[in-house]
């Protein structure tokens, strides 16, 4: 079984809020209640548009355009200030850790990430995911990112496992669900939110919970 980290197993909406709140104290100190609100509501937006790209200073730069700080980051500092604070902001829910450890005891398990592989090791050593899973594929090493079908296939190739064999969990409709497809495996689309699909990709299940996994193996529900 193979998953995606950001919005995944991470909570990465939940981080992006952690990283503005430094912001907002480091660059702007008190604010009210009903701006601040809206700050973070537009920080989200300029993420989202960021989200992907190794280069984060579009995102602080947009922000401070709309709302002029007190103290501004540099420029050329501002990679380094997400780098360096960005993967502290991640926590992981014991749980996951625990279904992630229960699924490893009956079969392999690899993790597929897209991003920075500096940013992206941060988040799994703070978050102790390192110890969890028998490889993990990081885009900017591997040479290529998800939906690329070749990144889906180096993991099957290191956990030495068949496609038709396997199933991959992630948020992403197209780049989690449509790659690992293409690569012949089985998607399963990770929708806490309950959104709607609208798009033609069909994944094999979906799932708005992590516990629903043990489902395949205590129902022998696929293995």
């Amino acid at each position: 079984m193979l998953f995606d980290m950001d919005d995944t197993l991470l909570n990465r909406d939940k981080a992006v809020e952690n990283l503005f709140l430094i912001v907002l104290e480091r660059c702007y100190g008190d604010v009210n209640l009903s701006l601040k609100n809206e700050m973070l509501q537009k920080f989200k937006v300029y993420d989202k548009r960021g989200y992907g790209f190794n280069d984060k200073a579009i995102v602080l730069e947009s922000f401070f355009d709309k709302y002029p700080p007190k103290a501004r980051i540099l420029r050329n500092k501002v990679q380094d200030f997400w780098n360096e604070h960005f993967p502290l902001c991640f926590s992981i829910d014991p749980n996951t850790i625990h279904i992630v450890n229960t699924i490893k005891r009956h079969v392999k398990v690899a993790m597929i990430t897209n991003g920075s592989t500096q940013r992206q090791k941060a988040k799994i050593r703070n978050t102790n995911l390192n110890s969890c899973f028998d490889t993990i594929i990081i885009s900017e090493e591997a040479g290529f990112s998800k939906p690329d079908k070749r990144i889906f296939e180096l993991a099957l190739n290191k956990l030495n496992v068949k496609p038709e064999d396997t199933l991959f969990v992630g948020d992403d409709l197209e780049k989690d669900i449509g790659g690992s497809q293409n690569a012949n495996m089985k998607g399963i689309w990770f929708n806490p939110y309950k959104l709607k699909n609208d798009s033609e990709i069909k994944p094999f299940d979906e799932i708005d919970s992590f516990d629903r996994l043990l489902s395949y193996f205590i129902d022998d529900k696929y293995f």
